[in-house]
């Protein structure tokens, strides 16, 4: 007599979970939902007043990617478990030296824009080794360098030129190899074909007669996407990624099974300043000019960008995919309010709604994926 195998039973510990629920408490979801939400409603509000055209477009896109640069650094950093509240500082006070080094001192550009990053990553080393050797929350040490900078980019160009903006940048900077990778463009040849055939419109008159209206992707897009491509790897597929997410998910468990969490969060912080940085360098070669007013409040908006994007305020979860679509919905409402003839300063309105839904949205997930009630 055969014995009939048994179907043993289901573990009551191991708790299952359904496809919709695997999606719920994935990153990126508040991200993509309020991606359609936005196109959605502008597609239906400013389709026909150029929003979507060539032009329209690469303005919304040059502005989603000056989010999304800073807005990765933000991201790995609170994945990480802590805040930079001195980016934006770190972005105009990185745009004056380098201003300060290459016009007033006569340095060569490039010179002048590698001594700059050398300086800020120095200064957010600064910031991590104050945070993970004295125990004092990083909201604290970085509000600290957030005035300290300020103070700095406006008190140095006063003291030196006796004003608080200086120009000639674009000047001094003319055929500089460092400078062209941070303020030129790429595909011209491309796009000049595209106004040849009609895919994009051509000036038809002045100087500009069939050039086409938009005549390059600009090395600060280009940057982002390196950015955004760079930290969602390093994120999600190699071992440093886990030590990013275990430093901010349980920073002292992770000590115990040997992960470098002081060095991780050290590193998090040059990194974000790193950010900050190139988006000084192409901010300061767009414009030709570095003012101490730059920068001012950048480091709210990215981290609005990672929440958005599905960071978990505590730590230990988030996505750099997330993080760049909260960057891209940032870029469309602001330029898409222009275009529906929407006063912008409702723009702040919209900042202050998203972020609450965000954390809303951010704190039911993470009672889901925790269990807490």
């Amino acid at each position: 007599m055969t014995e009939t195998p048994q179907t043993a039973a289901p573990d009551e510990r191991v708790k299952t979970r359904s496809r919709f629920r695997e999606a719920l408490i994935r990153p990126e979801l508040g991200g993509i939902c309020g991606t359609l939400l936005v196109f959605t409603f502008f597609l239906l509000t400013a389709f026909d007043s150029g929003m979507f055209n060539a032009q329209g477009t690469m303005n919304w896109t040059i502005v989603s990617a000056q989010f999304a640069i800073i807005a990765v650094g933000a991201c790995l950093l609170m994945i990480a478990g802590e805040f930079d509240l001195s980016v934006g500082s770190m972005i105009g006070f990185a745009g004056m030296m380098i201003a300060i080094f290459s016009v007033t001192l006569g340095w060569p550009v490039w010179i002048a824009i590698l001594v700059t990053f050398v300086l800020c990553i120095g200064i957010g080393a600064l910031n991590g080794y104050i945070v993970v050797k004295t125990g004092l929350p990083s909201f604290i040490v970085t509000l600290a360098f957030l005035f300290i900078l300020r103070g700095f980019t406006i008190f140095l160009p006063q003291t030196i030129e006796r004003k608080t903006i200086i120009g000639g940048i674009r000047d001094v900077s003319d055929g500089d190899w460092l400078a062209a990778l941070f303020g030129g463009k790429v595909f011209k040849g491309l796009f000049q074909w595209f106004g040849d055939i009609g895919l994009i419109s051509t000036f038809e008159r002045g100087t500009k007669a069939g050039q086409p209206v938009v005549d390059g992707i600009p090395m600060l897009v280009i940057w982002a996407l390196a950015l955004i491509f760079v930290g969602h790897f390093v994120l999600n597929r190699t071992r440093f990624g886990n030590w990013i997410f275990a430093s901010g998910g349980n920073a002292q468990a992770a000590r115990y099974v040997g992960v470098p969490v002081n060095r991780v969060k050290i590193a998090m912080f040059m990194f974000s300043a790193f950010c900050a940085t190139v988006f000084a360098v192409c901010q300061v070669m767009e414009f030709g000019s570095a003012g101490a007013d730059r920068g001012n409040l950048k480091e709210f908006e990215a981290i609005i960008s990672v929440v958005i994007g599905g960071a978990l305020l505590t730590g230990g979860y988030g996505s750099v995919l997330g993080a760049a679509l909260g960057a891209l919905i940032f870029g469309v409402v602001q330029q898409g309010l222009f275009f529906a003839g929407v006063e912008s300063s409702l723009f702040r309105v919209f900042l202050g709604v998203i972020l609450l839904l965000a954390v809303i949205l951010n704190t039911y997930i993470r009672r889901m994926i925790t269990g807490e009630k």
